[in-house]
């Protein structure tokens, strides 16, 4: 049977499990949610939820430097010292320093984004829905519609991540505190550029960091 997104979504949301494992244990249930739930805490991936409450008060600060034009600072941290020592944790922090420099998001969360932005972008995209003609009863569905689209080019944890677009960063995130069973938070970034703010070429970055990916 097809398993639809909003089957994803919906066990996601009771689960915290990451959107790929969420997918596969609807396939393997046949799209039955109850038991897609039971698989997912037989598999120890639905207990994120539980761990988010937890204090992450260690972690790390990375960096990540290309090609002399753009520097990230990140920091993300974990419950213990122990598992920021992790090497599979340390390389997901150098991931999202890498998701930072090639996607350049403006916030780590959706709460973060100021009340004031959203609204501006609401009015635009209203408006946008109006010109276009579309009436008057569908225009809200619309705009909620093309503010996820907005979300994700300015939300960190809401952006597709660069190494696998079928993911987003939170999905990749909850993968690994998954299996590492703790906690993790992104807590805060800051992005660099030579010449922000003046005129300059345009490049693709995400591509060039692709590229170095070997993607």
């Amino acid at each position: 049977m097809e398993i639809t997104t909003a089957a994803i979504k919906e066990l996601r949301e009771k689960t915290s499990a990451g959107m790929m494992d969420c997918k596969k244990a609807l396939v393997e249930t046949g799209g039955d949610l109850d038991k897609a739930v039971d698989i997912l805490r037989e598999k120890g991936l639905a207990s994120i939820a539980k761990k988010s409450s937890r204090i992450a008060s260690e972690g790390i600060v990375d960096s990540y430097i290309h090609g002399g034009r753009i520097g990230v600072l990140v920091e993300v941290n974990t419950e213990t010292d122990f598992v920021a020592k992790n090497e599979e944790f340390k390389a997901f922090v150098k991931d999202v320093a890498m998701q930072v420099a090639a996607v350049s998001p403006k916030y780590v969360s959706r709460d973060q984004v100021p009340e004031e932005e959203l609204e501006h972008e609401r009015s635009i995209l209203r408006e946008q829905a109006l010109n276009e003609g579309k009436p008057e009863h569908i225009v809200e569905k619309m705009v909620a519609g093309r503010l996820e689209k907005f979300y994700e080019e300015i939300v960190l944890l809401d952006q597709k991540f660069i190494k696998d677009p079928d993911l987003k960063v939170q999905d990749v995130l909850n993968n690994i505190a998954s299996k590492i069973g703790e906690n993790i938070k992104i807590r805060r970034f800051v992005r660099y550029e030579v010449g922000e703010g003046l005129e300059k070429r345009e490049e693709d970055f995400a591509e060039e960091v692709a590229k170095q990916l070997g993607n």
